[in-house]
């Protein structure tokens, strides 16, 4: 986990002055959808394990589950409940996808492509705005290399990403996205990891595309890719200059999968964790979790699903179907909340003090005399002044 050295500038007298952390900005977390799922004792369980470890969630909204019929969305009110709960907990939420070819809503084909595209910009604006203040992140186009050419079935946006272009109808919905929310963080995320993501990133930055964050996924239901593979990842998409974020990761505990075009088609029943699985999982988490947080771009890793069975009946989660932690999410607790985390600490001041603190980028507190201090450190200003 990167750390560097600060100074701080203390300004004023007191005895002591306290320091803590607040808040990370390096984002830590896991889909949260089971929120919206679950009930009573299970809900309750599932909630602990996520304020455990994480300080960040990712929400749902498939088109075509969030609005399955046209002009009722998030019926029951289940994703807006999950995000304020979240939200009130200190995570930090992202919204996933604004606008994917899969999940799409069914009765969007009743329409011509024209009307189906003023129809998504319109559900970004939407969804955008209403959320606005408590999920401020947004996966907004969702695997757009393959978009146009997907043929496993006819889909609105498949359809109107051939007939407008894929950079045009990307460029559109950040425009609406960004239109709707000036200070969201936007970004564009994908499983293909190949230079054909990076040209499509390159052309979409050269027509002033508004991406904040490029989002890599990296299932990897066919066997952990290793630190060689995880590398040239980072040093491709690197070449941007942008943060990094890893929204979708799955390592397995159980079966490797046989690789497959779709891991929709993986068809595995049972499909168990199983202690050496447990084993080989933790071995593998801690060494992904290591080598990507130390990277100076990435900002974010995101886990997918917590719970085994969730998504493709795989033993791809961090808990067993019956909530109980693996020993991959124990190591992550104690790595997140205690090696990697900034400790309390309390140094003597005179005016003029000058503190120096190893830490990693974030919202803190000086406790002074009494009174609270907030400040902000950020590898860009290691020099920061405390005054009244």
């Amino acid at each position: 986990m990167k750390h560097r050295e600060y100074e701080l500038d203390i300004r004023m007298s007191g005895a002591t002055a306290t320091i803590r952390q607040v808040r990370s900005k390096f984002k830590f977390g896991s889909n949260i959808f089971a929120l919206a799922l679950y009930e009573g004792d299970r809900l309750d369980a599932y909630r602990k394990r996520i304020t455990a470890a994480w300080n960040a969630g990712t929400l749902p909204f498939y088109w075509g589950r969030y609005e399955p019929t046209e002009g009722n969305p998030d019926p029951g009110g289940k994703v807006m409940e999950s995000a304020r709960w979240a939200k009130e907990r200190g995570l930090t939420l992202k919204g996933h996808p604004l606008c994917w070819h899969t999940v799409c809503a069914d009765w969007l084909m009743e329409y011509d492509d024209d009307a189906i595209l003023g129809k998504q910009l319109d559900r970004i604006r939407r969804d955008v705005t209403l959320y606005k203040g408590v999920v401020d992140t947004w996966d907004v186009v969702n695997e757009a290399v393959i978009m146009p050419v997907f043929d496993k079935y006819d889909n609105a946006v498949s359809r109107i990403a051939r007939r407008f272009g894929t950079v045009e109808l990307v460029l559109k919905c950040f425009a609406a996205a960004r239109e709707a929310n000036p200070d969201a963080t936007l970004l564009i995320n994908d499983f293909d990891l190949s230079d054909s993501y990076a040209r499509l990133i390159r052309e979409l930055l050269d027509r002033g595309c508004p991406i904040d964050a490029i989002g890599l996924q990296t299932h990897m239901h066919e066997g952990y890719r290793g630190r060689q593979a995880i590398e040239t990842y980072l040093d491709r998409f690197s070449a941007f200059n942008l943060p990094l974020h890893f929204t979708e990761l799955t390592v397995l505990s159980g079966q490797i999968a046989p690789k497959v075009d779709d891991l929709n088609d993986l068809h595995i029943d049972p499909w168990p964790s199983t202690e050496e699985g447990e084993r080989r999982q933790l071995r593998e988490v801690e060494e992904f979790y290591r080598q990507v947080s130390d990277h100076p771009l990435v900002e974010s890793v995101v886990w997918w699903d917590m719970v085994d069975g969730n998504w493709l009946k795989a033993p791809a989660g961090l808990l067993r179907a019956d909530l109980s932690p693996k020993p991959a999410f124990e190591r992550l607790v104690t790595l997140i909340k205690g090696e990697w985390a900034f400790k309390e600490a309390e140094f003597p001041i005179v005016p003029g003090s000058r503190i120096k603190l190893i830490a990693g980028e974030g919202d803190y507190e000086a406790i002074i005399s009494g009174k609270v201090y907030g400040f902000t450190l950020d590898a860009s200003a290691p020099f920061v002044r405390i005054a009244d």
